[in-house]
């Protein structure tokens, strides 16, 4: 897979919300440094090695 687009909003209760297009994918965070880390660790834990995209965009 060459590429994995997630889908940022804020939450409605506070923070931000990311859904992977394509990809039963979801993980939230308090703020945008941490919904990167979040999402970094969503993607390595839902991949296998030879499936993983070689790149990660946010769409907000």
């Amino acid at each position: 897979m060459l590429e994995q687009i997630f889908l940022v909003e804020e939450a409605p209760e506070g923070g931000y919300i990311a859904k992977a297009l394509g990809e039963a994918i979801f993980t939230q965070a308090d703020d945008l440094p941490a919904l990167r880390t979040a999402i970094k660790e969503a993607v390595l834990c839902h991949f296998e090695d030879d499936k993983m995209p070689k790149m990660v965009r946010l769409q907000e």
